[in-house]
């Protein structure tokens, strides 16, 4: 079954994390675990069956949260996205799911950092520097060119990327799972207590 969790899965339900549209405060999730993780447990497998994601799983609260700098000047400001605590337990699961496969198979070079556990983009630096720093001692020389991706990860087009994990073998429950996730998703913007229309 793919709903298993397993000792490598990490949800973070930190009593410090904001509700969601659902306003459903992870500190319930957690003291009730026992309690709801039977009936859960129903939902979310039903969910991956039947490739059904709930409605409510895709509505997100956009706020504003100050990084740097004058408080006035709205590019000081990162946007997160809050959703419903039940549907992010759910992509923990499927992300789960999508990471073992890429680990399993061809998906993920050795060389990648990023969104990996135990590597991260220190670990890429730390692994970079050494390898410069062995050609420099041989007496080589090094050409670095850096580039900034990261606005382009912004805008990833959906259809390319289910065709790219169908290509990398991933199930068809969740696939379908997957693609019903990323359909009809709704945003909204919440600044102190006032929000924008959906």
């Amino acid at each position: 079954m793919l709903i298993s969790g397993g000792d490598d899965l990490d949800i973070d339900l930190r009593y410090s994390r904001s509700m969601g549209p659902d306003r459903i405060h992870p500190r319930v999730m957690r003291e009730l675990a026992d309690e709801l993780a039977k009936p859960l447990s129903i939902i979310y497998h039903q969910s991956w069956l039947t490739g059904e994601v709930p409605d409510d799983w895709k509505l997100a609260n956009v706020t504003p949260i100050h990084k740097k700098g004058a408080k006035e000047d709205p590019g000081n400001y990162r946007p997160v996205s809050l959703t419903s605590v039940p549907g992010k337990i759910m992509e923990q699961f499927i992300l789960s799911a999508i990471t073992q496969n890429l680990q399993d198979g061809p998906g993920i070079r050795p060389s990648q950092h990023g969104f990996r556990r135990g590597r991260s983009c220190l670990t890429n630096l730390i692994f970079f520097y050494d390898q410069v720093t062995c050609l420099v001692d041989a007496g080589k020389a090094v050409d670095v060119v850096y580039l900034d991706f990261s606005k382009a990860f912004d805008t990833v087009s959906h259809s390319i990327l289910l065709n790219k994990l169908a290509a990398r073998g991933l199930d068809k429950n969740t696939l379908r799972w997957v693609r019903n996730w990323l359909d009809g998703r709704a945003q909204r913007v919440v600044v102190n207590g006032a929000a924008s229309s959906w």
